[in-house]
Formats: structure tokens, sequence, C-alpha cells
């Protein structure tokens, strides 16, 4: 059974820092393109970050020189750190695992940026 499991959410003010972790179970993670996804109310869901197999890496402009994503093969886990958070980064965060066609939601955790 695969299950792909979201930590780290929560309530955080603007220009301060969260660090998710999804940890991944049931998978080869080694061999898995893994990616971050955020969704807000009433808007699409969209990718905010992505790191393959191979640790090649990319971000959504909105994001970049502000987020890091990085995985940890032996512990089964893909993170990203969040610093300098805006109110616009508010929204529920989904971690994805992808190898050719087969693709893996976790359920999301939510990250609000509110004074």
């Amino acid at each position: 059974q695969v299950q792909l499991v979201e930590s780290g959410g929560g309530l955080v003010q603007p220009g301060g820092s969260l660090r998710l972790s999804c940890a991944a179970s049931g998978i080869i993670f080694r061999a898995y393109h893994m990616g971050w996804y955020r969704q807000a109310p009433g808007k699409q869901r969209e990718l905010v970050a992505s790191i393959t197999s191979g640790s090649s890496i990319n971000y959504a402009d909105s994001v970049a020189g502000r987020f890091t994503i990085s995985r940890d093969n032996a512990k089964n886990t893909v993170y990203l750190q969040m610093n300098s958070l805006k109110p616009e980064d508010t929204a529920v965060y989904y971690c994805r695992a992808t190898w050719i066609a087969t693709a893996y939601w976790g359920q999301g955790t939510q990250v609000t940026v509110s004074s």
C-alpha cells in the first residue's frame, strides 16, 4: 500500500519559515521523481518545486530564492524548506511521487501565512 504523508504545515507570520516533510512508504522512493504542489482556495493546483530521482531541481518563479526542495533517500522523505513566507503562499501543500505513468498524492497539509 502506497502512502505519502505530509507534515509540518501550520500558521506562520509573514516573513517566517516552515519546513514541510513528506514521508513515503510502499514505493521504491529513490526511483521516483518527487514534487510539492499547492492549491489555494478558488485556484488550480500548481507545481511549487520538484526534484527528480537524479536530484535535478525545478522551482516555480513565485518561490524561487525563497523555497528549497531536498530529498533523503535513506529516509524515504522529501522536504520543502519555505523561507520569507508571504500571505500569497497560503494554500494546502501536497506531495506527489511520479515514476513513468504512475503518480501518487499525499493528503495535503495546510500552510497559512497571516499576521
